[in-house]
């Protein structure tokens, strides 16, 4: 291995250190605890080093929802590929979404309602954004029904998804009655 590569390699190795130690200091105390300092003194690098890497917090937000926004996808569908029938499939797939979003409820506002320098819904959309776009896609455009845009429909059951999870994690909406929920959902906008 050259120099330059064994360089590369250490700076990759750093970056993934960032975003792991941002993402678990989110978790554990909230995305306000997560600072350029603290983030320095935990990885043991300088203030500096963090910033050749990432321009700031709002960076680190963007990377930290990139790579959940992957998992995301994964989850989604493996969850979806288990599944047998279209019915099954958004049930799984609403699952999947509301689970990954109580699991992970820093990784989920970093995607969602953070402000990470990220385009939605454009052209330069990052790739695992859209990749996750295309997740739920996959399984909801089969179920959109006569006449209805399949793209339209995806994004009007994740709405109703984001405002479940959102809701249930704030506690305005009791979380004994998910599954409820996630039925009424599929059986009334999927139309099952």
């Amino acid at each position: 291995m050259s120099v330059q590569e064994r360089k590369e390699r250490e700076r990759a190795d750093r970056e993934r250190l960032i975003v792991a130690t941002a993402r678990e200091l989110a978790e554990q105390q909230g995305w306000d605890a997560v600072t350029t300092r603290r983030l320095a003194e935990r990885i043991e690098y300088s203030q500096p080093v963090l910033y050749s890497h990432f321009r700031g917090k709002r960076e680190i937000i963007g990377a930290v929802a990139l790579q959940g926004a992957a998992e995301m996808a994964a989850a989604v569908r493996a969850a979806t590929a288990a599944a047998d029938g279209p019915r099954t499939r958004v049930t799984a797939l609403a699952r999947a979404y509301l689970d990954f979003a109580a699991r992970n409820p820093a990784v989920y506002d970093a995607i969602f309602q953070l402000d990470g320098g990220l385009a939605f819904a454009h052209e330069d959309t990052p790739a695992p954004l859209k990749d996750a776009f295309a997740a739920l896609l996959e399984s909801l455009g089969e179920v959109a029904g006569d006449g209805v845009h399949p793209g339209l429909f995806t994004e009007t059951f994740w709405a109703a998804l984001h405002g479940l999870a959102t809701l249930t994690r704030a506690g305005r909406l009791p979380p004994e009655h998910t599954e409820q929920r996630v039925e009424l959902l599929v059986d009334r906008l999927a139309l099952l």
